[in-house]
């Protein structure tokens, strides 16, 4: 393996990482923009299922984290978010987890996710009128439940970057709890690397 100072990766491996964050922030805004302007604010409009009862789309303002934890804190939350993104970079350009296309996707997800609710933590989307305690919430629509079943009844609402962090966190566990004994599944080959 190359030394951290000697890495070089393929650019389609940069391409990727860069392509999946972009994809996932804008998928996550323009949803959020468009389903917000469709449904209005949160409480203005009943939810809307499109699989009665199970799945449907309402909007709300998530102030804290996950499942609403640290309302309040965006701040907070901001400057996470930040660190993280400087982590992945350097964990993928500079510690070599480019090597890997697995966590080039992960990475890339988490990445678009990150970007996704940052821009709301910002207060970017945020008018003057909006509730203060909003200028640092991140806007949700998707609505899901399985009635009767505790903690899906109903799951909190959420957005597509939430979506991105789970599933790049899903990645992540795979990987190591999977793929990280056997390094042929997560590292190119040499003649990858070439390409």
């Amino acid at each position: 393996m190359n030394s951290s100072n000697d890495r070089s990766y393929p650019i389609s491996r940069i391409v990727l990482f860069f392509a999946l964050a972009l994809i996932g922030v804008v998928a996550d805004l323009w949803s959020k923009a468009a389903v917000f302007s469709a449904r209005g604010l949160p409480g203005e409009k009943s939810p809307y299922w499109i699989i009665d009862g199970i799945f449907g789309i309402e909007t709300a303002v998530n102030i804290g984290a996950v499942f609403g934890l640290g309302a309040g804190k965006g701040t907070f939350f901001a400057v996470f978010s930040i660190i993280a993104g400087i982590a992945i970079l350097a964990w993928l350009f500079k510690f070599g987890a480019a090597e890997s296309l697995w966590l080039t996707w992960a990475l890339g997800l988490i990445c678009g996710g990150i970007l996704g609710n940052l821009y709301d933590r910002l207060g970017m989307w945020w008018e003057p009128g909006f509730p203060e305690p909003w200028k640092s919430g991140v806007r949700d629509w998707i609505l899901f439940r399985i009635e009767g079943l505790p903690m899906f009844d109903p799951w909190p609402n959420f957005n597509i970057a939430d979506s991105l962090l789970v599933v790049g966190a899903a990645m992540l566990m795979i990987q190591s709890i999977f793929l990280a004994r056997d390094p042929e599944s997560t590292h190119s080959s040499p003649q990858e690397l070439q390409n």
